[in-house]
């Protein structure tokens, strides 16, 4: 079982997330819309792959940024190592540091598919 999730997971990986996202509010409509089937149970796991997608490119973004941080040492806490191939899905501005040092944690926002609506 482990090794066909970890095949899914490859394959979804080598999808590009604008493609993804461009499914998103088919799937988010079609999940919204319950009903007791294979093919909403379905509607609901292509939904949850495709936030699975963005939750990973965003995750991936926010740690590149805190290892890109000014100032920081070069430990090994500092550095990510990743292949040429897996630069930032989107580029963003990395977020100020609190002053405190005793951080126990970050919620990362998810934030939704831009509609370009003002």
């Amino acid at each position: 079982m482990e090794q066909v999730l970890l095949k899914m997971a490859r394959q979804l990986r080598a999808f590009d997330e604008a493609s993804l996202m461009a499914l998103w509010d088919k799937y988010a409509e079609a999940v919204g819309r319950f009903e007791p089937s294979q093919r909403w149970e379905e509607a609901v796991l292509v939904l949850a792959m495709i936030q699975g997608m963005r939750f990973k490119n965003q995750l991936f973004n926010h740690h590149w940024a805190e290892g890109r941080q000014p100032g920081q040492s070069a430990g090994p806490d500092s550095v990510i190592p990743v292949a040429a191939s897996e630069a930032p899905v989107e580029p963003r501005q990395p977020e100020a540091r609190p002053a405190s040092k005793s951080r126990r944690g970050k919620v990362l926002e998810f934030k939704p598919k831009d509609t370009g609506e003002s």
